[in-house]
Formats: structure tokens, C-alpha cells, sequence
């Protein structure tokens, strides 16, 4: 069995959401699990009010040591001003252990994201989360183009890139992710699971 371990952070739920049909194409695939985790939260609970930010959902916190028990992860985060949410980094920041002994050398990566506009992005925020990947010597799954022709609609607005499935959220986060976005994430998921299937054997 290939353990995927799917991690997020979520502010206002767009980035869950992705989450939910990621493992969706995880499962799909014989021989591979899907298990969810959210990394901590580090704003204060009244700055969280504030913002109007939903309830965090009932999933458990990563730790660092937690990473050693799977083949492969699947990242997910929003972007604030074209890179990963700091809550992400942060729980990144708290692997040095890991690297120190190599512990992650060799193992698939894959990264999806949410963004606020068309340009708030979509895929600086995975082009820079990839140097987190590299210092611990994983191997960087994109998707490239293999969703297919829908890839190329310009017709809508739509996130995905060939580095990952995404979603735009809005400027005031009121827009959900579309049928297309959500087709994507499952197909991310399923992609990105065969990939560490085949890596494992």
C-alpha cells in the first residue's frame, strides 16, 4: 500500500475543499491511500474573528515526525503575495530534523494552491514552494498538461496549472471552486498517486 499524506492549510475553506477531491482521485487508484492532515494554525483566535474565517475543520495536526510514515505528500496552501501561506511554512520550518537525516530523500511531492486573482499566483506559489522540496531532496510530481484540452479554455475564469490543480477564490473569497477545478483536483490526486505507485516499486 502507497500512503499519500495530503496537507493543508485553509483560511476560509477553498484550499479544503480541493482537499476533499484530491484524495477522491488518491483513493481511486488500487494500491494507494489517502490520509488528511492540516498544519497548526498560528494567528490568535480573536485575529481569526476578525477576518471572519470559518471553524478549522476536524482534521489532525501534522507534526514533523509524522512525515517519516508516509511515500509521498501531496501540499496545499493559498498564496499570500505570490508564496505559501506562512502557517505552511512554518509547520515547513520545523523539519530540519528530517533533513538533517535525509529522511525525505527520494520521495514524491506534489503541490496545489488556492489564489485570490488571476494574477495572485497561480504559479509562483508553486514555483517557489518547489525550493522547500529540494532542500529535502523530494522528487516534484507536476501535472503538466495531462488533464487535457479543458487546460487551454480561456473562455472562464479557471485556476490549474501544469504544476498542479488550484482554484481562485476572489478577491473577497466569495467565489467556490468551479466543476472544472474540482475534475482537476481528482485528477490531480489520481495522477500523483500513480506516480508514487510506480516510484515505490
Amino acid at each position: 500500500m502507497v500512503k499519500i499524506a495530503v496537507i493543508y492549510y485553509s483560511t476560509y475553506g477553498h484550499v479544503k475543499t480541493l482537499v476533499e477531491k484530491i484524495v477522491e482521485g488518491v483513493n481511486s487508484v488500487d494500491g494507494a491511500e489517502a490520509t488528511i492532515f492540516q498544519v497548526a494554525e498560528t494567528l490568535p483566535a480573536e485575529v481569526l474573528a476578525k477576518m471572519h474565517a470559518p471553524p478549522k475543520p476536524d482534521h489532525p495536526i501534522i507534526t514533523a515526525n509524522d512525515l517519516k510514515d508516509y511515500d509521498g505528500f501531496l501540499m496545499g496552501f493559498p498564496t499570500r503575495f505570490g508564496m505559501m501561506a506562512s502557517q505552511f511554512k512554518a509547520f515547513l520550518d520545523s523539519t530540519g530534523g528530517l533533513w538533517q537525516a535525509g529522511a525525505l530523500v527520494g520521495k514524491p511531492a506534489g503541490i496545489f494552491t488556492s489564489v485570490a486573482t488571476q494574477g495572485g499566483g497561480l504559479e509562483t506559489t508553486a514555483l517557489t514552494a518547489i525550493t522547500q522540496l529540494t532542500h529535502h531532496g523530494m522528487i516534484f510530481v507536476p501535472t503538466g498538461y495531462t488533464f487535457g484540452s479543458s487546460m487551454f479554455n480561456v473562455g472562464e475564469v479557471q485556476g490549474g496549472t501544469p504544476y498542479g490543480s488550484s482554484t481562485i477564490a476572489g478577491a473577497d473569497g466569495s467565489r467556490q471552486p468551479s466543476k472544472h477545478e474540482l475534475d482537476y483536483a481528482v485528477h490531480h490526486g489520481k495522477y500523483f498517486a500513480g506516480v508514487a505507485a510506480k516510484l515505490a516499486k
